[in-house]
């Protein structure tokens, strides 16, 4: 078992980042969520103009390297790539739910 950390020799500091990582981690939270409901939307609009593919390399190309272009550090980008791999592949799950719900419901209006 891990020990639990003693929070009584917290400083100050340490105290005021750690909030300040908390409120950051909301608004990541946020921003991610966002990020997935665009994400969606975009691939309805994929669906209604008749794409099968959920999958598009050359976008996820394009997203990787953009995103690499604007990381001025300190996270790596080989870290950064693999983050933003993990986003993508997560709303490509989303859309993929999206999809199988939409399919399913045709077929029971058919």
């Amino acid at each position: 078992m891990r020990p639990v950390a003693d929070r009584s020799t917290e400083t100050a500091e340490l105290r005021r980042l750690r909030l300040r990582i908390d409120a950051l981690d909301r608004r990541i939270v946020g921003l991610l969520n966002e990020r997935a409901e665009l994400a969606r939307a975009a691939g309805q609009a994929k669906a209604a103009a008749g794409r099968r593919a959920i999958r598009d390399a050359e976008r996820e190309r394009e997203v990787l390297l953009r995103v690499t272009m604007a990381n001025s550090g300190p996270l790596p980008q080989a870290d950064l790539v693999a983050l933003y791999r993990r986003l993508m592949a997560a709303t490509r799950a989303l859309e993929a739910r999206d999809r199988a719900r939409r399919d399913d419901a045709s077929d029971e209006t058919d």
